[in-house]
């Protein structure tokens, strides 16, 4: 088990559901090198969505979270996700940079925080890029596959939810823009990586709690759920975009009032996904 990647496992019979946190990790590493302020480069974490999170385990899910900040490397782009303009020397590997790369510097391995400024005063070594490839990315990619091909081996079919948070407001650089954001954005990258009824299920139960909540906009999911949503495979995936504004002062990192409600709400949803794999199971059975 890689020291950097946590698994929770069910207390109780475990359901083929598994919910990732790729971005809540604060464990920075010894190497990192960054020159930009700490406190700046902890803005990017998706602060407390592990412990929003944490009561899934109870109600049969499994829960995979990384301990290592999403700026130092991030599990929600492609390896090959690379900027070469970071690199000091040349790249022994596959590039094709995303245009959130190209655009706004935040690919593999972040390179700026928006008005904030460079993560670095230095460009970094192949050999230190693709360690950070090595002992982070890929032990997060394989301990989350492992753990979603245990769940169809034992049930036939899996359910994936990407966790994450978002500010709640967009700005310049972003896709919507300087508007207020929804209290929830739910991605399923336009129906391609989970069947209908598991967004529908999110949406509705949301909806019904009270929250305002967007589909595919202005996050359809990334490279997590793009890697494991495989519906006709029946493999599931989706992502949950969640404001920040509704459990924490963005500006503190400190948990608000509102914590413990959305806590207690997103056990309700985590049941209703629960709840749903007989859905699943039925269909499945049906359709043999």
């Amino acid at each position: 088990m890689n020291e950097f990647v946590r698994v929770e496992h069910p207390s109780g019979t475990p359901l083929p559901v598994v919910f990732d946190s790729p971005h809540s990790g604060s464990v920075y590493p010894d190497d990192f090198g960054h020159a930009l302020d700490r406190m700046v480069l902890r803005r990017s974490e998706d602060a407390h969505i592990e412990e929003l999170f944490a009561h899934v385990t109870k109600q049969g899910a499994t829960m995979v979270h990384a301990l290592f900040p999403r700026c130092y490397i991030d599990p929600n782009r492609n390896e090959d996700d690379i900027d070469l303009d970071m690199i000091d020397g040349d790249w022994p590997g596959p590039v094709n940079p995303s245009a959130k790369t190209i655009d706004r510097g935040v690919g593999l391995i972040w390179k700026k925080m928006r008005v904030q400024g460079a993560v670095y005063d230095r460009k970094l070594s192949p050999a230190e890029a693709a360690g950070r490839i090595k002992n982070y990315w890929r032990p997060y990619h394989e301990t989350l596959r492992q753990q979603l091909n245990e769940a169809v081996a034992a049930h036939g079919f899996a359910i994936h939810i990407d966790c994450h948070s978002m500010s709640g407001m967009g700005d310049a650089e972003t896709e919507d823009g300087a508007v207020q954001r929804p209290d929830f954005v739910i991605g399923d990258r336009d129906g391609t990586t989970c069947a209908p009824e598991v967004t529908a299920c999110v949406v509705e139960v949301l909806r019904d709690l009270g929250y305002s909540v967007a589909v595919n906009y202005p996050y359809k999911g990334m490279e997590l759920i793009r890697r494991h949503g495989r519906p006709h495979e029946n493999r599931h995936a989706i992502q949950i975009e969640i404001n920040r504004s509704l459990y924490m002062d963005e500006g503190t990192m400190a948990k608000t009032e509102g914590f413990l409600a959305l806590r207690r709400n997103l056990e309700t949803l985590t049941g209703a996904i629960c709840a749903l794999c007989d859905t699943l199971r039925e269909e499945r059975a049906d359709a043999q």
